[in-house]
């Protein structure tokens, strides 16, 4: 056993070369992790945590962070998810007008989480817009731009 980085053990074994050096491949190692280790990566893991929910989800800011730079972050997020849903989705932006900033940030605290993509953000923004009534019905969906190079067919009686 020899000393690992964390003050335990670790036990190298391995098949060894010609010369005895022993390869990334052909190296096998074991860590024995303290228990005190464990614990503070359990308390960190918590506490990163409660960070991400403070700034993707609106929650209670974790002890020990600056509670103004955390919401100063948590809105440039939210600012950052509204920029991109504008992009995705003009029709919201302009549905919203100039209460745009406002009203995401009222469907952002209403989602807490944000969705996995932001295509499901900006979709979700808009039926969230609809369900207000401040976004009209989706139009009708039309027939693709080349429909009308196709030939017509006939109509067999």
């Amino acid at each position: 056993m020899t000393p690992g980085p964390f003050g335990g053990g670790v036990e190298v074994t391995g098949a060894g070369s010609a010369a005895g050096e022993q390869g990334p491949a052909e190296t096998q190692e074991r860590r024995e992790v303290p228990a005190d280790m464990v614990a503070a990566q359990a308390r960190l893991a918590e506490a990163q945590a409660r960070l991400v929910e403070a700034l993707v989800a609106g929650g209670d800011v974790p002890e020990g962070f600056d509670q103004e730079r955390v919401r100063a972050q948590a809105a440039s997020l939210v600012a950052k998810r509204r920029s991109i849903v504008a992009r995705i989705r003009p029709d919201t932006a302009i549905a919203a007008g100039s209460r745009l900033a406002s009203e995401f940030a009222a469907y952002a605290r209403s989602r807490g989480a944000p969705p996995p993509s932001y295509r499901t953000d900006a979709d979700d923004f808009a039926a969230w817009l609809r369900e207000r009534g401040r976004m009209p019905d989706r139009p009708a969906a039309k027939s693709p731009w080349w429909s009308r190079l196709l030939p017509s067919r006939a109509v067999r009686r």
